[in-house]
């Protein structure tokens, strides 16, 4: 018997979809993410038979189902499973497989497809999904014959939740789940060409602390493979052993304590100042699971001019390919900083660049004006960590109440925040919230949405409705597209095209005809006096709080500038 694989006999009569559903009892799954069509109704009639085995979640569109399946992923540390019908079912799910595939999140998606004997005939409710998916996943099947299938499931899931998590689409053509069997089958795997590389190389580790030793000015970057490789405790023991400052990516939120003094907060185009000139200026800058996108670093010619970079990531692809790279490190995060902690702990000579750092935070900080009585959104977003004592789940869309949740909502440990960042994606914050509620039911979720973006996937509020979720939607109104009208405002001279809304529904209405307490702020006595009581209770809520339309999100790196030449920065 190879390494992880396993036998499986099955001596009764039964349907492809049958095996499916047997193959994903067997991975432990017991919540899944879908909507049913002609394709996968022979899959839907063995949920059915299997009644008591799954918590099956029926979103209003399949683009909620993924966007949940992501959330749900991110919070309960299990793969999300989501089943989607073929043609639109199928292409509906594109765009969260390609979120789920820049930030890492493992997924298992089963489509249903036409029958073999049609595929390629522009069949009905045929898609090419597998030339659709191929540059998004980690890997897709499409099942050729009814005994691959407890195979190709199996591979599934350790392909989707090993080495760098992702997505994996198993396409399943209509007559393969419902085929009958009474075969014995097995389910060995054996892949030899995906051997992640878990440990790290230890002259690169001893390559690394004597770096560490020699810097005069380090930093450490944290990213989301920490949070991925649950490596948070390594990190911390880690960066308190050498006293090091700690800036973060927008997904490595969490990693580390945002509380605590040696964090700088969050890095890139709205990261703080002081994170940013950190970077900007260090000798040693330790990348610890993150991709070096455009977004954080700006221009590349200025990014980390003066320093040394060592890279820990999981993935060799992402190693030297923004950023040059001296020492380079492939392994998990966790086994990483494992080895590094093993290391003879050193005093570091770098008490001037600690304390230069800190006068930066009290110098620099985040700013924001505050009127009497109008809700500004960062002041609401401050109010919202105080009122949940931190310790809520935050889900965002994209747009400028993300970056204000971001620089606002402190978060002390992983898996609390979860938001789209590589594609940034509208619509992903509301279904999100909804799929991390239910992948930690001990917590309350809050999603933090724009009005744009809450549009694109309010429709999951039958979900709220059915399930009782206490989910808190907190919209961040400004009746407009808010990031984009700041690009507009700021480079485009106030050209305002098409990013005004001036026509909204009445989203208290809305909510209350989804039988979910709606409530409109309009000034601060109203948020102080009323929100905490709503994020108290235990019943879904939504909340359309109106924000002063034209305020910005600062800091700001233009197009084209480096870390060091920020916008809007006071003292």
């Amino acid at each position: 018997m190879k390494a992880g694989a396993s036998v499986k006999e099955q001596t009764t009569v039964q349907t492809g979809a049958d095996l499916l559903v047997h193959a994903l009892i067997d991975q432990g799954v017991d919540t899944l993410f879908g909507y049913p069509g002609g394709a996968v109704l022979p899959i839907y009639d063995a949920i059915y038979r299997a009644k008591g085995s799954f918590d099956h979640i029926l979103p209003r569109h399949e683009q909620g189902a993924i966007h949940a399946a992501e959330g749900y992923a991110r919070v309960s540390k299990r793969p999300g499973v989501v089943i989607g019908t073929s043609g639109p079912g199928a292409t509906n799910l594109v765009t969260g497989i390609a979120d789920a595939m820049m930030d890492s999140i493992p997924l298992v998606i089963f489509t249903g497809q036409v029958a073999k004997g049609v595929i390629g005939t522009d069949a009905f409710q045929e898609s090419d999904i597998m030339g659709i998916t191929t540059p998004i996943t980690k890997h897709n099947y499409q099942v050729q014959d009814l005994e691959e299938l407890p195979r190709v499931v199996k591979e599934a899931f350790h392909i989707a939740t090993t080495g760098r998590p992702g997505p994996v689409v198993v396409d399943i053509p209509k007559d393969i789940s419902a085929s009958i069997h009474n075969k014995k089958i097995e389910s060995d795997f054996h892949l030899p060409g995906y051997q992640p590389t878990i440990k790290p190389n230890p002259l690169q580790i001893n390559k690394l602390h004597e770096a560490l030793l020699e810097a005069k000015k380090p930093v450490v970057l944290t990213g989301s493979g920490i949070i991925h490789s649950e490596a948070s405790s390594e990190l911390i023991e880690f960066v308190q052993n050498y006293q090091l400052p700690v800036a973060s990516t927008l997904l490595g939120l969490g990693a580390y304590p945002g509380s605590d003094d040696l964090f700088l907060g969050m890095a890139g185009m709205h990261g703080t100042y002081s994170a940013n000139m950190a970077l900007y200026e260090c000798d040693l800058l330790i990348n610890i699971g993150a991709r070096f996108d455009d977004r954080l670093t700006g221009n590349l010619e200025h990014f980390a001019p003066h320093a040394s970079v060592a890279h820990i990531d999981i993935d060799p692809a992402e190693i030297g390919k923004n950023v040059p790279t001296a020492i380079p490190i492939v392994s998990d995060a966790k086994a990483a900083l494992a080895s590094l902690n093993e290391k003879k702990v050193y005093v570091l000579d770098h008490q001037d660049w600690v304390a230069k750092l800190e006068g930066n935070k009290k110098e620099f900080p985040l700013w924001h004006d505050q009127p009497e009585e109008s809700i500004v959104p960062q002041w609401l977003l401050q109010k919202v960590y105080e009122y949940t004592n931190g310790e809520a789940v935050v889900t965002t869309d994209v747009g400028q109440h993300q970056m204000w949740a971001a620089q606002y909502y402190s978060f002390d440990r992983p898996n609390r925040w979860v938001t789209s960042g590589g594609l940034g994606t509208m619509g992903f914050g509301f279904p999100a919230a909804i799929g991390a509620q239910l992948g930690d039911m001990s917590s309350t979720s809050v999603a933090i949405v724009g009005d744009g973006g809450f549009q694109m996937t309010l429709q999951e509020l039958s979900v709220l409705q059915e399930r009782r979720l206490p989910v808190k939607v907190i919209i961040v109104n400004n009746q407009a597209l808010g990031m984009v009208r700041q690009w507009q405002e700021k480079f485009y001279e106030e050209r305002y095209s098409e990013s005004i809304i001036d026509v909204q529904p009445d989203f208290v209405k809305l909510a209350e005809s989804y039988q979910i307490a709606g409530y409109r702020f309009d000034s601060q006595k109203e948020v102080e006096t009323k929100l905490p009581e709503i994020l108290a209770d235990d019943q879904p809520a939504l909340i359309d709080c109106r924000v002063l339309q034209k305020e910005n999100v600062y800091p700001m790196i233009a197009p084209g500038k480096g870390l060091h030449e920020m916008i809007g920065v006071k003292r």
